[in-house]
């Protein structure tokens, strides 16, 4: 990510958020993995957050949409001919850390009560990403194993023991 387009990047998330109306205190993280991790800090975060991060999902995704059309517009290809690839976390008032957090240890604890128990529990429905974090988890752990069952939203984990 050139320090052009990371500049652009951050302007046109500025110029985003004033044209919501909402106050948003903006903090950008160093790029890490060609990745801009973005933080919010609002006074209502449960409006940008909505039910189980939904909103702040469908925001992301628009803002991602707006800036790959916007820089891509500019036609500033990287070394190989492409358009340089970059991405945006973004989090409001740390939510996406404490549901992180939240969910290594709910798979933690998941995973020694079936360790301790020998049967499996199934945890309530998730997304892919909340899944995932559970599966990385508990990927290295050898007394247990995980797996996804169901379809659609109604997708969750299965921890099991270990055969």
């Amino acid at each position: 990510m050139s320090p052009q387009n990371l500049d652009e990047i951050k302007e046109i998330i500025k110029e985003f958020f004033k044209k919501t109306t909402f106050e948003v205190e903006i903090e950008f993280l160093p790029v890490k993995d060609q990745t801009l991790p973005i933080n919010l800090r609002v006074e209502e975060p449960q409006i940008l957050i909505g039910e189980g991060g939904q909103t702040l999902v469908e925001i992301q995704h628009l803002l991602k949409a707006i800036l790959r059309r916007k820089i891509a517009a500019k036609g500033e290809p990287c070394l190989s001919g492409r358009e340089e690839p970059f991405y945006i976390d973004l989090d409001i008032n740390n939510y996406k850390k404490k549901k992180t957090e939240y969910l290594r240890e709910l798979a933690r604890t998941t995973a020694d009560e079936v360790s301790l128990s020998k049967k499996e529990k199934i945890l309530s429905p998730m997304p892919a990403y909340e899944r995932r974090i559970i599966h990385m988890e508990l990927a290295d752990r050898s007394d247990v194993v995980t797996e996804s069952i169901g379809e659609g939203l109604e997708r969750k984990i299965v921890v099991k023991p270990h055969p």
